[in-house]
């Protein structure tokens, strides 16, 4: 009887910890508090491929010729990541959103981006966006991938090095490649809350492990 009420206990501990690993993944979160940022580099062909007719038409449609854009920058803990931290939180303007466009292509994104982790930064919508942009100026894209005019296949290890060789401060584990499937997804740079290079070991431990995979042509 003994040994069943601990296998019991055991088994409820182990639950316990599930949860609040769980939980210590994505919370609500207090804006302000956090720990790091993460810039998300998306490689727009991808998303667009990928979404196909469900694709947001003011970034895939033909003649949108975007490389890598801005997906967000998110606030982060060193284990997890707050988000919606104020539901209250005013929309951005017409203005604000439209200052981004040229490197967050879709007004919708913008929107949804500060209402998720905008609001956990602690900054105002203004603030925000100029940290985003500031994140974004600091980080060199390789020109190999300004212009893709067919489908190509890369090494995601390759594509790391070829940001880390360009950008000499970047920590070799503060940077991440993501990929779905078959498609190279998102570059994700780690930046202090001062928006220098650090390392993020919890983001780059979720990098792409494939050797082979492949980036769209820019439209």
């Amino acid at each position: 009887m003994r040994s069943l009420w601990i296998s019991w206990l055991a088994l409820a501990l182990w639950f316990s910890a599930g949860n609040a690993h769980a939980a210590d993944r994505s919370s609500r979160g207090v804006p302000g508090e956090f720990d790091y940022y993460v810039l998300a580099l998306s490689w727009s062909p991808s998303y667009c491929d990928a979404a196909g007719d469900r694709a947001n038409r003011l970034q895939c449609s033909s003649g949108r010729r975007f490389s890598f854009v801005v997906h967000g920058l998110w606030p982060q803990y060193e284990r997890g990541w707050p988000q919606y931290c104020d539901r209250d939180a005013g929309r951005l303007t017409r203005s604000q959103v439209d200052s981004v466009l040229d490197i967050v292509p879709s007004p919708g994104l913008v929107r949804h981006e500060w209402q998720k982790h905008g609001t956990c930064s602690g900054l105002s919508g203004d603030g925000y966006l100029e940290h985003l942009r500031k994140a974004y100026d600091k980080v060199r894209i390789p020109e190999a991938f300004a212009r893709i005019d067919r489908y190509l296949t890369v090494d995601p290890i390759k594509v790391e090095k070829s940001f880390l060789k360009i950008n000499a401060d970047l920590p070799g584990d503060g940077i991440a490649v993501t990929c779905d499937r078959r498609r190279l997804r998102e570059v994700r740079i780690c930046f202090t809350r001062d928006l220098e290079f650090r390392p993020c070991h919890a983001v780059d431990t979720r990098a792409c492990r494939k050797r082979r995979v492949v980036m769209p042509p820019v439209r």
